[in-house]
C-alpha cells in the first residue's frame, strides 16, 4: 500500500510538470508586470465595463420593443 501511494505521488509530480509545460508558463500565478494597486484599478475598470454593459442590455430588454425576447410570444 505504502509503495503504491509513492508511485502515485511520483505520476502526480509527473503529470503537474506536463501539464505546467503545455500551458506555457501562463496560469493563475503568471506575472503580468503590475503591482497589486495597478491590478486592482485595471480588475476594478473591468468589472465597471461588465457591470454597464449589463444595465445597457437589461435596459434595452425591457423596453418592450419588438425585436422579441424572453417571453416575447406570452404578451399576448
Amino acid at each position: 500500500m505504502f509503495l503504491v501511494r509513492l508511485q502515485n505521488l511520483g505520476q502526480r509530480e509527473r503529470d503537474r510538470e506536463r501539464a505546467a509545460a503545455r500551458a506555457g508558463g501562463k496560469g493563475k500565478n503568471g506575472d503580468d508586470g503590475l503591482t497589486p494597486e495597478q491590478r486592482r484599478e485595471r480588475d476594478g475598470k473591468a468589472l465597471q465595463e461588465k457591470a454597464a454593459k449589463k444595465a445597457a442590455q437589461a435596459a434595452g430588454a425591457s423596453s418592450g420593443g419588438a425585436a422579441g425576447g424572453k417571453g416575447a410570444a406570452a404578451k399576448k
